[in-house]
């Protein structure tokens, strides 16, 4: 009987593959690499399931043999069996597979596949010749590019075809035209493998041996050794486990001395595998005013939370926890609290943040804790940092997690614990495929590992107070601040007074104005929040009212200014151009701008205070890794009086000097046309006016918009979540919203809008005959808000229902009856943005 083995491979929506294990190969395990056989490549796939319980053949296989592995390239499983269920478990949930699932759990370097290289013949270079310079076909093009006989990746190939042909890359046919061209003798091709199994980093030590410590002393009386080897066995004589050589090249102390004191056998030189560490870079970590080790005294309210929550973690089952707390309430020491007692079990834990800009001032309050048995998790690390540090949890060298939303699926033994902090965020939700929302899997690993789960946020999403409203999570409040601080004073400033009175152009207000001014001179600090970067939103004509557009997307470009210079940018596909002097569409040279961003509102603030120290915080200033943690570093030692920024700067800091927190156009995203929209605004406007009055000093925030009376706005102003959530929760019901009815979301994209509306129009039409038996209802299609992006025209249909996985079976078997479409469609379940 042939011994079988289910295999995940990181194709989109594939399903895991069946393989046979060579005579000879040990059966590997669940969770093992392997290298497998897949149409004309291989590629590292993950052993899902042993046995005759494997699953058939993939469709299309008919009756063909099934393919023996290539190679098993771990003795051991390299990723837990937990993991491999909870990734096998969200590629059905997500609908992306179980393979593309499971390989967002890989570190860096995991995968070896193969690839093509392909090199022109003498026939083709005489082919080449003959088309000269005109490359009138996208062969000849190919062919001008090999010209020189050397061997080109055929990803180079259809990087290079990509660009010629503004297409996007899946689209590009670079495999097909090579294949004609091998076909008729122009170009050869070879298959290598690429990649390697791991990417430690690795020294070489040069120890001092029996012998050169006997030479060392003798030289003391004249033996032979030169200077320098003298000075070398000195320096190794100190250290006797061994000098990197690196060190040893800073002293002076060169390779070939070395090399020559071990030919004389006075000198052993090794390889030693090193860790990268990423608290010694840039991005690594920011100074934290309670990172200390030293633990803060507790509230009632904290000590009581506490109390219910290590009750739940000695429990050692799933337990989901939401845990409420309004701004500056002392959650995160309840977090440190909890781990220390979690750990004590002998059971490890797991702490997630939805941003990068997050993780420095935890993980530093985590390691004045626990020291280094803490890791961090996060894609602004280098892949190597990422990867010795994927590796070091692997080993069981620590039991303290760190991260951002791919943490997730960290390779931790014994979970008792996991946190996540922000738990409303949106940057949990990964908007490329697989489309998971790290909360959501979060609870689900929790509940695999029978751990205790918490939910932090002062503004709770709606699905998750839901849960709790309905006892599927328990709710634990902190209704007061550490210290019994007061939560900041909120002044709202209707906006359409200040244009009548001051004009159109208005970016402060008279109000917010003379409160920065105010702060400065008490030498205190201030926020400013505006969710829009750039300059300018638009730039508009006068006399035919166009405005200049993305010529790839169904977007107005914005302006950013770097000094004297604009340029219009697109921030989906990141076009860029000059700003004209004259209207592209009727020449007249009429062109004005509106709209403001975090540019126009840093150069305001600069112009009414020289002597300020303003600062500005958002995508476009922290392209340099370490970047953003190096501003708030120096936001933190009060070397910046004014903070300006979007959404980054909104939320989990602590600045005890912010005394004044200013919101310029707080409903600025209330127009989106997303039913999230008010949730979100209430959720920003909230977390912001947290960020005042969190030291001695009372805070004060200052909103300005122009919708005042909007029930988000005013909430958000009492800060009264309660009373947020049932008139938000009424709109949802009305409207027939998540939380009270689970919705899919389905992009197709395509060359034209009528092609989309086309093939969505047969996906939905498939749909319907599913709809009534499963209990959903389908919408559309219709064109997407965003109709066209980064090249390509979208049309957009929903799900709406409360049984996912009938939709899910649905959409499946769409799909599966119309293959070709497959790579042209998005799906994403429980969606973040509609847009």
């Amino acid at each position: 009987m042939p011994r079988l083995v289910s295999v995940a491979v990181p194709v989109p929506a594939l399903d895991a593959l069946t393989y046979r294990v060579p005579d000879g190969v040990e059966l590997p395990a669940v969770g093992a690499r392997v290298l497998v056989p897949l149409g004309a490549r291989r590629l590292t796939g993950i052993v899902v399931s042993q046995g005759a319980a494997a699953p058939s053949l993939p469709h299309g296989a008919g009756g063909a043999a099934i393919k023996d592995l290539i190679d098993v390239l771990d003795a051991s499983p390299f990723l837990p069996a937990s993991v491999v269920e909870l990734g096998q478990w969200m590629g059905e949930y997500y609908a992306c597979g179980p393979g593309e699932a499971i390989g967002a759990a890989m570190p860096p370097f995991a995968w070896v596949e193969s690839e093509w290289r392909v090199r022109i013949t003498s026939a083709g270079e005489a082919r080449a010749l003959r088309a000269g310079a005109s490359r009138a076909s996208l062969r000849e093009a190919v062919l001008a590019d090999l010209s020189g006989g050397t061997w080109t990746p055929l990803r180079a190939i259809a990087y290079r075809l990509e660009h010629a042909t503004g297409r996007r890359p899946r689209s590009v046919p670079a495999r097909s035209l090579v294949r004609a061209l091998q076909a008729e003798g122009l170009v050869e091709v070879e298959e290598v493998l690429g990649g390697k199994a791991d990417a430690f980093k690795t020294v070489r030590l040069a120890a001092i041996t029996p012998e050169g410590t006997q030479a060392l002393a003798a030289s003391a009386g004249g033996a032979a050794l030169g200077p320098r080897q003298r000075e070398a066995l000195t320096a190794l004589a100190q250290t006797p486990a061994g000098v990197a050589m690196p060190q040893l090249r800073d002293l002076g102390l060169g390779a070939d001395v070395v090399e020559r004191l071990q030919g004389r056998g006075l000198v052993t030189i090794r390889r030693e595998q090193v860790d990268r560490d990423p608290f010694e870079s840039p991005g690594g970590q920011m100074p934290d005013a309670h990172a200390g080790g030293e633990a803060r005294s507790l509230t009632s309210e904290q000590a009581a939370a506490l109390t219910r929550l290590e009750a739940l973690a000695a429990g050692k089952a799933f337990a989901p926890v939401l845990l409420h707390g309004v701004t500056g309430s002392g959650k995160t020491e309840i977090y440190l609290r909890l781990a220390a007692v979690v750990r004590q079990g002998g059971r490890s834990v797991l702490v997630l943040v939805p941003e990068i800009g997050l993780t420095p001032a935890l993980v530093a309050a985590f390691r004045g804790r626990f020291g280094d048995r803490v890791a961090i998790q996060h894609s602004g690390l280098s892949d190597g940092e990422r990867h010795d540090q994927w590796h070091r949890i692997r080993r069981g060298d620590v039991d303290v997690v760190v991260g951002t939303r791919s943490a997730v699926f960290a390779p931790l033994a014994s979970i008792g614990l996991i946190v996540v902090d922000e738990e409303h965020d949106g940057s949990y939700k990964q908007e490329e495929s697989p489309r998971y929302h790290g909360r959501d899997v979060a609870v689900m690993r929790a509940k695999r590992e029978g751990a205790l789960v918490v939910l932090g946020s002062a503004t709770p999403s709606m699905e998750s107070y839901q849960n709790a409203s309905a006892g599927r999570y328990e709710l634990l409040r902190l209704d007061r601040r550490v210290l019994d601080r007061p939560l900041a004073s909120v002044t709202l400033v209707n906006m359409r007074d200040e244009f009548a009175e001051r004009g159109p152009d208005t970016v402060l207000s008279s109000v917010l104005a003379d409160a920065i001014g105010q702060r400065l001179a008490r030498r205190e600090q201030v926020l400013v929040l505006l969710n829009r970067r750039g300059y300018a939103t638009a730039v508009f004509c006068r006399q035919c009212a166009g405005t200049i557009e993305c010529p790839n997307c169904s977007v107005s470009l914005t302006i950013h200014a770097r000094g004297d210079l604009m340029r219009a940018r697109c921030h989906y596909c990141n076009y860029s151009a000059t700003v004209p002097k004259a209207c592209p569409t009727c020449a007249a040279p009429y062109l004005a701008q509106t709209g403001f961003g975090t540019e126009r509102v840093e150069q305001e603030i600069v112009k009414a205070y020289p002597d300020a120290r303003v600062s500005r915080l958002d995508r476009d200033t922290i392209r340099r890794r370490g970047a953003a943690v190096a501003l708030l570093s120096q936001f933190g030692r009060h070397e910046i009086d004014v903070l300006v920024g979007t959404q980054m700067i909104a939320k989990g800091h602590d600045f005890p000097r912010v005394t004044l927190v200013g919101v310029v156009s707080a409903d600025v995203g209330l127009g989106m046309a997303d039913f999230r929209a008010s949730e979100r605004t209430f959720q920003l406007l909230t977390q912001v006016v947290g960020r005042a009055g969190r030291g001695e000093e009372p805070g004060e925030a200052i909103v300005q918009t122009l919708y005042p009376g909007h029930y988000s706005i005013r909430h958000a102003r009492s800060q009264d979540y309660r009373a947020y959530f049932e008139e938000e929760l009424a709109f949802r019901r009305a409207m027939l919203y998540p939380p009270q009815v689970a919705l899919a979301n389905g992009i197709v994209r395509a060359r034209s809008m009528s092609e989309a509306m086309a093939d969505a129009g047969v996906l939905v039409r498939s749909l319907r005959e599913s709809a009534k038996a499963g209990g959903f209802v389908v919408l559309g299609p219709a064109p997407a808000p965003f109709s066209k992006l980064r090249g390509e025209h979208r049309a957009q249909f929903f799900l709406k229902g409360s049984r996912r996985p009938a939709m899910r079976d649905a959409i499946r078997r769409a799909l599966d009856a119309k293959p070709e479409l497959r790579r042209r469609v998005i799906i994403d379940v429980d969606p973040m943005s509609v847009l």
